[in-house]
């Protein structure tokens, strides 16, 4: 119902945006699964043809689009000024908003669907999976440049799109909640997973009281680090700019390098059966590590940095047990193909955690090799 509403009113949203020139096509772009997207080519006799992306914002997964859409005006401005100050191109090395004709960077139509426009950043390829350590390593510059050029943006003023979205914390008391619940009969089975959850409780903590602390200060986060939210020069294959934006809110620089690691570095799917085949790979780990680090140009504070092992395993654990409780719950948050599909991708995030606990001391020497 949701794609037949955005396909009956786009033609409306089309009408209400600045665009230049006569529409010559549309149609469906990219392979996302959270907005409907369009790719628009327009011809104007004084200029080549020009594209852009047209989306229809989920205000389901994302409850107020405007304030997502004022986190992104007000970063993508700053990235601008930056990016000029630096002698790059604002063209390309950040999204440019198409405004609604009534000023606005969105555009609400007469269903209450949420509509935004990009220019499209022409010359660029997007990668789905990393095939080689160079692609993982330009993809950890592009975000560690991310955080660098965003070091001074005041993060407090940023809306929280998506509440408590990294509060590993709260996530646990979930969690202990779904196992009491057994709503599905399922916690006897998966016991040895509960029981490896529960042994790792204090370290759902840790972050949280770093910060209390001191040693990790709140960061303008993008909270979606994969590979597929850069986009890539298609002749130097350099990475030139971070995209999907919609979860940019204050976090913890951690927290993006983290799921970073966990997502590109480990030797296996997300749901691999096989957990023989489950490993987080120490080079892959030291490139991410090295690019990040470069690109942040000394923007991270000492403590910060020595944290990004553990940034790496609480994304990794967290992420794990989100799935064992969407597990116990019945499976209806992430998406299953088959019976046990949220156990298999608990089971190979729980592995991840447990070969970097093996492998800690080398992680931590990584990190200080690019201190």
């Amino acid at each position: 119902m949701e794609r037949e509403i955005a396909c009956s009113n786009k033609d409306e949203a089309i009408e209400n945006f600045q665009f230049t020139g006569r529409l010559v096509s549309e149609e469906p772009y990219g392979n996302g699964h959270i907005n409907d997207t369009f790719l628009l080519v327009f011809s104007h006799p004084d200029m080549e043809n020009h594209r852009v992306i047209l989306q229809r914002m989920n205000d389901e997964i994302f409850k107020n689009p405007e304030e997502v859409m004022a986190n992104i005006q007000g970063i993508t401005s700053y990235l601008k000024k930056k990016i000029i100050e630096n002698g790059g191109n604002p063209n390309r090395e950040t999204l440019n908003i198409i405004r609604a004709k009534d000023g606005k960077p969105f555009y609400k139509d007469s269903f209450g669907s949420y509509w935004r426009a990009y220019f499209f950043i022409e010359n660029t390829i997007c990668f789905e999976q990393v095939d080689t350590p160079q692609d993982f390593y330009e993809s950890a510059l592009a975000f560690g440049h991310f955080q660098m050029l965003l070091s001074d943006y005041p993060a407090e003023s940023l809306y929280e799109t998506i509440v408590g979205f990294h509060d590993t914390e709260a996530r646990y008391h979930t969690f202990e909640k779904a196992v009491e619940a057994d709503i599905c009969g399922r916690a006897a089975d998966v016991q040895k997973e509960i029981q490896f959850v529960r042994d790792r409780a204090e370290e759902t903590k840790a972050l949280f009281t770093a910060h209390e602390e001191g040693r990790l200060p709140l960061r303008v986060t993008h909270n979606d680090t994969k590979l597929n939210n850069i986009m890539f020069d298609d002749v130097t294959k350099k990475a030139i700019c971070v995209i999907d934006l919609d979860t940019v809110m204050p976090g913890f620089a951690v927290n993006d390098f983290g799921d970073s690691i966990r997502f590109g570095a480990s030797t296996a799917v997300e749901d691999e059966q096989d957990l023989s085949k489950v490993q987080c790979d120490m080079e892959l780990y030291e490139r991410y590590v090295e690019g990040f680090l470069e690109g942040c140009e000394g923007k991270l504070i000492p403590s910060e940095v020595a944290l990004l092992p553990m940034g790496a395993k609480i994304m990794t654990f967290e992420c794990g047990m989100r799935f064992l409780t969407d597990y116990l719950e019945g499976d209806h948050y992430f998406k299953i193909h088959r019976e046990g599909h949220n156990l298999d991708r608990c089971r190979t995030q729980f592995k991840l955690v447990q070969d970097m606990e093996e492998k800690w001391d080398t992680m931590e020497k990584i990190v200080k090799k690019y201190c």
